[in-house]
């Protein structure tokens, strides 16, 4: 019998890249879901319900495949940093970094097609940020586009001058947890 076909329920090229690593062969179908955060609601909670809320969304449009969701949102002093509004959202989410360890949270969700059962989990990676004064940070904002990504930075870009270290999973950081995501892909796909 051969296996339904695999939906990444997100538009984020990071994501496409790092999925297309696995070998799987996909497809694209961005979810409509707004990614906003209850009242109160704790950074875990969130990003759970939110990549499973993207998950079944998509899942509804594309009922014989296997839909994969995510979303990573950085967590510091148990609030959540989603994208930024703006420059001056960007400059307050990147002062409030500088010179301390955050954590990046990446919810994966899968549902089956059929059954609709779900196969989800959370990855969690540590970073550490040296001290930004703003000259550094407006430099940084002149270089990359950061208003499509959680905390307003890229690891993989520039931004990875400011980070001596993190501890945990590399690819969580980017936006989608590979050890995870696999893991969850061969309990779906098998």
């Amino acid at each position: 019998m051969p296996k339904p076909p695999l939906v990444l329920a997100s538009e984020s090229p990071r994501r496409r890249e790092l999925l297309a690593l696995l070998g799987i062969p996909f497809t694209v179908m961005p979810s409509d879901v707004e990614e906003c955060p209850e009242p109160g609601e704790q950074p875990r909670l969130f990003v759970a319900r939110a990549a499973l809320d993207k998950c079944r969304e998509v899942a509804r449009r594309a009922e014989d495949s296997v839909v994969l969701a995510a979303d990573t949102i950085v967590s510091i002093d148990d609030g959540i940093l989603g994208k930024p509004l703006d420059r001056a959202d960007a400059v307050r989410m990147l002062e409030s970094l500088s010179g301390r360890c955050h954590s990046v949270l990446t919810a994966v969700a899968v549902i089956e097609p059929g059954s609709g059962m779900v196969h989800e989990g959370l990855e969690e990676t540590l970073v550490w940020f040296r001290a930004l004064t703003a000259e550094m940070i407006d430099d940084y904002l002149g270089r990359e586009n950061v208003m499509d990504k959680a905390g307003a930075y890229a690891i993989q870009g520039f931004a990875s001058v400011f980070i001596p270290r993190i501890a945990g999973n590399y690819p969580n950081v980017v936006g989608l947890p590979l050890p995870l995501t696999h893991d969850l892909l061969c309990r779906t796909l098998s």
